[in-house]
């Protein structure tokens, strides 16, 4: 007896040598070394260039250069990243140049406290190495990440041609008259011993002494009839005191009070007498008299334990939340203590040098050379003993800190250099209204930081920096002007900025034309000045670029940092914003909502650094994960969290390949006229919709919509249906029988069409997976987004398949019964009998089609009648089954089913 013959060989079985592992870790960087060998990026742009495409502009926000890549970091570079790259494909000239933040306090902090005691020379030498060093380990990372830009020449705020024109912009400031020099109260660090930027300051629970203090009146109609009684949180700056504020309209109630030994007269608030009588032990025992708080304006009273008088101020920053509706105004710590000061002629007062220690300015010798922070408790004793400390009590409270020292700040009035708001601020915001915000929240949070900031302190006790280019002369006087910053501007473009710390005055001044006898200044500017200058730093350097920007995107901290630094310095330089568009993402978290810093995340034994992940996984993967976040909204992140996107990369993995595997041997003809059956028709309807959702989505930067467009349309569409239906005929049909070419026409579209939507994000697969095409050339990247096929948008086969999904719904119950009863074992096995209702009478010819019910249902046989209700039974085929194609069929003479008889005849 012969054996049966092996109809293995005559099928046409999927055939690609794209793997099913991508073996990301080991193939990614040869791909990103053939990138960068061959010029991608360059090409790319260049083609653009040449071909007259439109310009899309987005301006990198510079990292700071300090420390390895945070998945945070990662985030932002990589929503940049897949702007750009759907901006290119979508047709738009898109190129980008990034760029690092080079100088500022956290590097120098680091450098200072490996080796104290440098020379400025050496310490800018130090600090230049370091920021060389960390760029370019993050360059590195981005470029594995797959980012593509002008990694070869990127901006560097330390570069002197970027420095020089820093201080181009600030000419402009001084030409404008908005540089002014102040004695006033800025946020100081005493652990950095410099001013702070808003930015540089973050805040931490901290416990402070909370006093409350007699100050008896001593002129005006309640001279020796009552006391002022306030209350502080800071009582180290009692001895700056010069004023008490009450609010205007508040009433206060000048009473008799009594806490069981002493009985004393106070002025307090109506609204917060039990909350005095609570925390001091005073309650009211008669009341002489009430009065609002402008009735008081002008009263002295006598400070608590120093030979001067504080005067009765009004101010509508006093509340009655706590305290006694009267505030302690020390003018020398507090920003709104100096308005008012300034508003009551009180004089600045602040005692205190750079290290947080008291001057003889202080009044008292034995606080002298002691820390204000160690003074309180010395100064509590004081106001006990002298009889004016009314009651006191442990107060926690969120308190301002330097983000590199981690100490309290101190607000200390020293003379800084400034910015005026004045005009600028209006402009501003006129500015702020011009602008896209993304999330549209974005406008109100950046309006109200702007409306509300207090005048830019400009000015920092730094060495590593872009020098204030200012001179002093004999007595002390600053020499500043918009012609002396140009001047060093020109002479920092040539011998960058070292020069201005390394030359001794003299020669300095012969360099730039001064008089002899100038000391020059030791303030660096503002390192939020040094990003908000990239407009003209970079924007109007780089003949590719231009200013306003299209878009920016950072993170959401940035309506406070650059987004706003540069609002303000374009404004004041071109008169208008930087940008057209901002996009703000939201921060990096833990399960706990929790800001994920690197050093929390290294105690906790949990990597967070984007190295361990695309080392562990492979860039894709890491790109697959962003482009699946929610960015307008906090991210959470964890390691099992990022482990999720690895399936989704699996599945969209495997239906590249299934594609590829089905388009083996097929070569696109434009001019052939394909028979498409309806599972093709309606394969490239869903594909119409799925090209027009992602467009749509890249256009609006909603990478999720991408990523679940995606994902849905291959796994629920592709893979479950489409693919699976079509695999009888993909397999068992003759390779040129008209309707498998027509459907590898139809998958040559869907592959061509999901590689390149897929490029953006799998910006290392999509590309792999063109190059295993045979019909393909060049990069997936230089490549045009697919356009929707108009012959394809949705009609009447998707609405015709939707009702024979919910018919293969039916049919699969019945089916399922006769498995579970055991009386077959596979779908393919059933014939089923179908009841349709009068309502599905257009589908009737299909369903009569034996190969398209066959096919379609994966069952051997369909018989349809008419009913009321759709209905199915099933029982098992009596037809045999065909040895080649493995479906119950009819069959010849030879064995075989009369398709796979003609096939194997020819």
């Amino acid at each position: 007896m012969s054996a049966a013959p092996n109809y293995k060989d005559t099928l046409t079985l999927p055939q690609t040598s794209f793997p099913m592992r991508g073996d990301l870790v080991k193939n990614e960087p040869q791909r990103l070394d053939i990138w960068e060998k061959s010029g991608l990026y360059q090409k790319i742009v260049s083609a653009r260039k040449a071909a007259g495409a439109p310009d899309f502009i987005l301006h990198d926000g510079p990292p700071f250069a300090n420390g390895d890549v945070h998945m945070g970091t990662a985030l932002n570079k990589l929503l940049k990243d897949m702007v750009v790259k759907s901006k290119t494909m979508a047709g738009f000239h898109a190129p980008f140049v990034p760029g690092w933040d080079c100088h500022g306090l956290p590097i120098e902090f680091k450098v200072v406290k490996q080796a104290a005691g440098l020379e400025p020379g050496e310490i800018r030498r130090r600090c230049t190495e370091f920021a060389a060093g960390f760029i370019d380990i993050q360059r590195k990372s981005f470029r594995r990440l797959g980012v593509f830009g002008d990694w070869e020449n990127p901006y560097l705020t330390m570069d002197p041609a970027y420095e020089a024109n820093i201080l181009r912009v600030f000419a402009k400031l001084v030409e404008n008259g908005a540089i002014y020099q102040s004695k006033k109260p800025v946020q100081w660090s005493y652990g950095a011993q410099t001013a702070l930027a808003e930015a540089e300051v973050e805040y931490a629970d901290k416990t402070s002494p909370a006093i409350f203090v007699k100050f008896p009146i001593v002129s005006g109609q309640y001279a020796g009839k009552a006391n002022m009684a306030i209350w502080t949180t800071t009582p180290w700056t009692l001895p700056a005191n010069l004023g008490i504020a009450l609010h205007p309209e508040f009433t206060y109630l000048i009473g008799k009070f009594s806490n069981g030994e002493n009985e004393e007269n106070f002025v307090i608030v109506r609204e917060l007498l039990e909350t005095f009588a609570e925390k001091t032990g005073y309650a009211l025992k008669e009341t002489l008299s009430e009065v609002k708080g402008r009735d008081l304006e002008g009263a002295e009273a006598q400070h608590p334990f120093l030979p001067r008088t504080s005067k009765v101020i009004l101010a509508n920053f006093v509340t009655t939340d706590t305290g006694t509706g009267a505030v302690h105004i020390a003018p020398g710590h507090g920003a709104d203590d100096y308005v008012a000061g300034q508003q009551n002629g009180l004089g600045v007062l602040s005692p205190v040098d750079d290290e947080g220690h008291f001057t003889e300015e202080v009044g008292l010798p034995e606080l002298i050379g002691k820390h204000v922070f160690k003074s309180n408790n010395r100064i509590i004793e004081i106001l006990s003993e002298s009889e004016h400390l009314l009651g006191q009590e442990e107060y926690r409270h969120s308190y301002p800190h330097c983000w590199r020292s981690k100490t309290p700040i101190i607000f200390r009035a020293v003379e800084q250099f400034f910015i005026s708001l004045d005009n600028l601020r209006g402009e501003a915001l006129t500015e702020i209204d011009k602008a896209k915000w993304m999330p549209a929240w974005g406008r109100n949070r950046i309006y109200g930081t702007v409306e509300s900031r207090p005048d830019w302190c400009i000015s920092r006790q730094r060495t590593w920096g872009v020098p204030l280019p200012v001179f002093f002369d004999a007595d002390n006087k600053a020499v500043l002007s918009a012609e002396l910053a140009l001047k060093v501007a020109d002479l920092v473009e040539k011998e960058g900025t070292n020069v201005w710390f390394e030359t001794p005055d003299e020669e300095l001044t012969a360099k730039l034309g001064l008089p002899s006898g100038l000391k020059k200044g030791k303030d660096t500017l503002d390192v939020w000045i040094d990003s908000g200058c990239s407009h003209a730093a970079v924007l109007d350097t780089h003949p590719e670029l231009h200013s306003p920007a299209d878009l920016y995107l950072e993170a959401t901290d940035q309506h406070r940092g650059w987004f706003q630094s540069s609002l303000m310095l374009s404004t004041a330089f071109r008169g208008h914003a930087p940008y057209k568009t901002v996009m703000t993402h939201g921060f990096v978290v833990d399960k706990d909502k929790k800001k994920l810093s690197k050093s929390e995340a290294e105690k906790a034994g949990k990597p967070i650094d984007a190295a361990h992940f695309y080392n562990q996984y492979g860039a894709d993967i890491v790109r697959l994960w962003a482009s699946s976040v929610d960015w307008q909204n906090e991210v959470p992140f964890g390691e099992e969290l990022f482990k999720q996107v690895a399936e989704p990369y699996r599945r969209l993995r495997n239906t590249l390949r299934i594609l590829l595997g089905n388009l083996d041997g097929f070569s696109p003809d434009s001019s052939a006229s394909y028979q498409y059956t309806l599972l093709d028709t309606w394969i490239l309807e869903r594909l119409h919709e799925v090209v027009n959702e992602c467009t749509k989505a890249y256009e609006a930067f909603e990478f999720r919509k991408v990523f679940n467009a995606i994902n849905q349309f291959c796994t629920a569409d592709l893979s479950a249906i489409y693919v699976d239906a079509l695999k009888d005929r993909m397999y068992c049909d003759a390779p040129d029988s008209p309707r498998r070419l027509a459907s590898q026409a139809a998958m040559h579209e869907v592959f061509s069409s999901i590689s390149r939507l897929l490029a953006p994000i799998l910006a290392y697969t999509a590309d792999e997976a063109w190059e295993h095409a045979a019909f393909t050339e060049g990069s997936v990247h230089e490549q045009d987004f697919p356009v929707a096929n108009p012959a394809f948008a949705p009609g009447q086969v998707s609405k015709d398949v939707e009702r024979l999904f919910q018919i293969k719904a039916v049919m699969q119950g019945a089916i399922e019964a006769k498995i579970q009863a055991k009386e077959f074992t596979r779908n393919n096995e059933a014939a089923v009998e179908l009841t349709l209702p009068s309502a599905d009478a257009n589908l009737l010819e299909k369903l009569n089609d034996r190969d398209f019910a066959t096919e379609f249902f994966i069952i051997a046989e369909l018989a349809v009648k008419e009913g009321e209700e759709l209905s199915a039974t099933a029982e098992k085929t009596g037809l045999p089954l065909c040895p080649r194609c493995r479906k119950h069929e009819p069959v010849l003479e030879s064995g075989l089913c009369q398709r796979c008889d003609d096939v194997i005849s020819k």
